[in-house]
């Protein structure tokens, strides 16, 4: 890659943390209390890029933020919690030692970001975090991502944005910020213009350090 960046912005479920089974395994349990049919892992796969009250807003619920509230609390209590993907600490680590500025831009919740990412000293890295709480609108709306830029100072020409989901990649356009795909922990396929750049491991990172 010829191109460098002052600064990172991150996803968090899917692209830093691997959050899969403690979202989808509540969320099958959830629907299934809610509807009274059980739901197969296929079914609800294709709903793990999605911002959780999205989800719960497409099935139509007639309360979807108590639903949703709910699936919060059985995460919440799920045995096992996220993980952090193989590679991440040292990407931290040397991006901060090259000076590259790192922040968070996620659809979490402050007490979810609390969980999944603070206890890991992950947050010890990012300038900031721009959550669910702190706009109105969220991916694929470029406000996160532009709030995050206003946060840091920065210019979108001067950013990269690495997330799994399409709705990454369309808030990163729709902002105008590069976009890299964390292709370790997509969950579907994704059509990408030829000249984003592709990564296959968090290690791959590594490159954007000139």
């Amino acid at each position: 890659m010829s191109k460098t960046y002052k600064a990172v912005l991150y996803d968090l479920d899917g692209t830093i943390v691997n959050t899969l089974d403690m979202n989808m395994i509540p969320l099958m349990r959830v629907l299934e209390e809610e509807t009274g049919r059980p739901w197969t892992w296929e079914q609800v796969l294709p709903y793990a890029p999605w911002p959780g009250l999205k989800v719960m807003e497409s099935l139509h619920f007639p309360d979807p933020e108590a639903v949703y509230a709910r699936w919060v609390q059985a995460v919440n209590e799920y045995e096992n919690g996220a993980t952090l993907f193989d590679g991440w600490m040292t990407v931290f680590e040397r991006f901060q030692q090259a000076g590259i500025r790192q922040a968070v831009v996620s659809a979490k919740t402050r007490s979810q970001y609390a969980l999944d990412v603070t206890a890991h000293g992950v947050d010890a890295f990012m300038e900031t975090a721009v959550l669910a709480d702190d706009t109105t609108k969220h991916k694929p709306d470029p406000a996160p991502i532009r709030l995050a830029l206003e946060k840091l100072g920065l210019r979108p020409d001067e950013v990269l944005y690495i997330g799994d989901a399409p709705s990454d990649y369309e808030a990163a356009n729709n902002a105008g910020v590069d976009f890299g795909w964390a292709k370790w922990g997509a969950t579907m396929p994704l059509e990408l213009p030829d000249f984003v750049e592709v990564f296959e491991c968090p290690l791959d990172l590594l490159r954007l350090i000139p």
